[in-house]
């Protein structure tokens, strides 16, 4: 017999929640460690020349919109891959392979540092090892995320919360990069190493889940509970069929006991029919219907997230000291950014309002709208028609706060409820939904982005 929920292990040293912040924060250092780098990138693709005595960029990339572009675009195909992959290919093999794929990728980015090229040509294979990055992030993040939608709610808050503090991981490396007293191409070499390392731990905490019994309990529960049913209505099967070889009345009392076993067996067989009827998975359109709200939350925070950040934001300018101007977008951009995204999905875990039942909860998440407007008019420099409302770094810290703060936290909130909104059976389906439209977000975010961009 299949253990009851009571009998569930203990997570012990809580090595299990351990394991899925780590897996979390592995999942999103592909996007935040290139995200962090813009200025490395930008300026391995900057030059300048002279007209009319005045010096001006030569060819402008817009490294930020399509490093954002190419960056989504294939969490979303691969994302919808991954449903596809999800029945065919089996979940150690999706996980631990992306994960090999990305350090392969973030190796051949650290030696990239090294090697000396033509502007063109490494926008080229810069952006085509962003593209197959992503995608290999998008189907680990994808598995993953319908791996934990097999654990307590909890367990969700602490992923994501491992996928905030990415961010921040990738922020500091940056600082630490740019504050160092080794010269550009070392310290750009020791910042891509450092996600070399990250994904390393990451792939060790996924091998190390099968070995945890919380971890086993969990995620092969439905395995043993289909299982277990099996064995039940077989053995049941073989104790009607023993039944009717074992008597030896009359005919007429044998057709008589033959129909009398098959009406006990249809009525026996019934409630497990029932039963295994109420355990069988839900199509994906009835499971949209029960979290389609949360689905809109989701894309919604995330097509504002990314129409502005880092697309706009980056090219915010500080009105203090050209010192001050290297550290500048590295903290008042990226490191508030993601420490304020991280502290916004943390603590979900303790504060849960509005309730997901609330007609509040998707009011908020499209109020958010009003962030656009206000990171477009701080200090963004290149612009062409909009006037600069709020010049002071102050002011534009302020805002970025409240914008990653209140991004983090809806995203979490919506990501956790959906689960919650169906039955424990569809919670693999629900999460790999989410991630869908967690997706879709992203998307279409970043291809806002480009319009944001001009109008400024």
């Amino acid at each position: 017999m299949m253990k009851r929920q009571t009998d569930a292990p203990t997570d012990r040293g809580y090595l299990v929640a351990i394991c899925f912040f780590i897996l979390g924060l592995g999942t999103l250092l592909p996007w935040n460690f290139f995200m962090t780098a813009s200025l490395y990138f930008q300026g391995r693709l900057t030059s300048t020349e002279w007209s009319n005595g005045t010096k001006v960029v030569a060819k402008e990339y817009y490294f930020n919109n399509w490093m954002t572009l190419l960056s989504q675009l294939p969490l979303l195909l691969f994302t919808l891959l991954n449903s596809i992959l999800y029945q065919r290919v089996s979940e150690a093999v999706r996980v631990a392979g992306s994960l090999i794929f990305i350090l392969l990728l973030f190796i051949f980015t650290a030696v990239l540092v090294k090697v000396h090229m033509e502007q063109d040509r490494f926008f080229s294979v810069t952006m085509a090892t962003i593209w197959f990055i992503n995608s290999f992030g998008a189907v680990l993040q994808g598995s993953l995320f319908g791996l934990v939608g097999l654990l307590p709610q909890r367990y969700s808050a602490v992923f994501m919360s491992g996928q905030g503090l990415a961010g921040t991981f990738a922020a500091i490396a940056m600082l630490l990069a740019i504050g160092s007293e080794a010269d550009s191409e070392s310290a750009a070499l020791g910042y891509f190493i450092t996600p070399c390392v990250g994904t390393l731990v990451t792939l060790f905490c996924y091998l190390l889940l099968p070995r945890l019994e919380f971890a086993q309990f969990h995620l092969n529960r439905s395995k043993t509970y289909k299982a277990g049913t099996t064995d039940e209505l077989l053995k049941e099967s073989r104790t009607v069929e023993n039944g009717k070889l074992g008597s030896h009345a009359s005919e007429a009392a044998a057709e008589a006991k033959v129909e009398s076993d098959a009406e006990g067996t249809k009525q026996a067989f019934l409630p497990l029919e029932q039963e295994e009827k109420g355990r069988a998975k839900a199509s994906v359109l009835e499971v949209f219907k029960k979290i389609w709200v949360m689905a809109f939350c989701v894309t919604f925070v995330f097509t504002v997230t990314l129409s502005v950040f880092p697309a706009v934001t980056a090219d915010t300018k500080t009105i203090f000291s050209a010192k001050w101007e290297r550290f500048f977008i590295s903290v008042c951009c990226f490191l508030t950014f993601n420490i304020c995204d991280w502290l916004g999905r943390t603590i979900t875990t303790f504060i849960h309002w509005p309730r997901k039942e609330s007609r509040l909860f998707p009011l908020l998440v499209v109020s958010r709208v009003a962030f656009v407007p206000l990171l477009m008019l701080c200090n963004v420099q290149g612009r062409s028609y909009l006037p600069v409302y709020f010049q002071h770094d102050a002011a534009f810290t302020t805002i970025m706060a409240l914008f990653s703060f209140s991004s983090g936290y809806f995203m979490c909130l919506s990501m956790s409820y959906a689960p919650q909104l169906v039955d424990a059976k569809d919670g693999e389906t629900a999460g790999a939904l989410m991630t869908f439209f967690l997706a879709l977000g992203l998307s279409l975010g970043a291809a806002i982005s480009f319009v944001l961009r001009a109008l400024v």
